[in-house]
């Protein structure tokens, strides 16, 4: 059986390294390329939609703020927390993420194909309909998260959790899932390749709803 693999131990997550006394920032808009904000704390703003490339944060908190539409390609995120923000329709592709807590926050239809992601959590986010397609992944959490419809496709995954997420629909075709536990999640559907299954865990439900996808009919004597 394809689907009964017990998950590897996974060491603990790093969380953002973020000194105290944090300024007070008002970033309005950012319109140059490859600017660098560090040691900042963002509240209650609304960005423009706009595009810049290779901006970087750098140990930064935001909270209440509006990503909305806003195309940051090639963008690095260390040590960053993001609270109940607005990342609907970013472009966040080729980002670079690293020691990132986003919690409570909506990412509906974002971009971040092609990032590479380390010590990312992501805690009761809606991410419905985004993209992770051609992204690197490493000690990353999904936890409570809805990602209906979300692309992974050709995703490559080291230490992935998803852990209590809504996942129908979910695209990881071409994707390796040997290590990744989905059985404290649900879905009716997903789009999987099936030589990339083995040391997938699920539960002996979601075991049966794959086999359909798969083609296989199921009959009990």
């Amino acid at each position: 059986m394809i689907m009964t693999k017990k998950s590897k131990s996974k060491s603990k997550i790093e969380k953002p390294r973020i000194n105290d006394g944090l300024l007070s920032m008002d970033l309005q808009e950012i319109i140059n390329d490859e600017e660098e904000y560090s040691s900042g704390e963002v509240n209650d703003l609304h960005f423009r939609p706009h595009s810049a490339d290779k901006i970087r944060f750098d140990q930064m908190v935001f909270r209440h703020v509006s990503f909305e539409n806003v195309q940051f390609r090639n963008v690095e995120f260390t040590d960053v927390i993001f609270e109940k923000c607005n990342l609907s329709n970013v472009d966040f592709s080729d980002a670079i993420i690293h020691r990132v807590e986003v919690n409570q926050s909506k990412l509906t239809g974002g971009n971040l194909s092609g990032a590479t992601l380390r010590n990312v959590s992501f805690h009761n986010c809606v991410a419905n309909y985004s993209t992770f397609g051609f992204s690197d992944s490493k000690q990353v959490a999904f936890k409570e998260t809805s990602l209906i419809e979300t692309d992974f496709y050709e995703s490559t995954f080291k230490n992935v959790a998803f852990k209590s997420c809504r996942m129908d629909g979910c695209n990881f075709a071409e994707t390796s899932l040997d290590g990744i536990d989905l059985s404290s999640s649900s879905f009716d559907s997903l789009i999987v390749s099936l030589d990339k299954l083995t040391g997938c865990t699920v539960t002996s439900e979601q075991a049966i709803g794959l086999s359909k996808i798969l083609g296989l009919n199921i009959k009990d004597e």
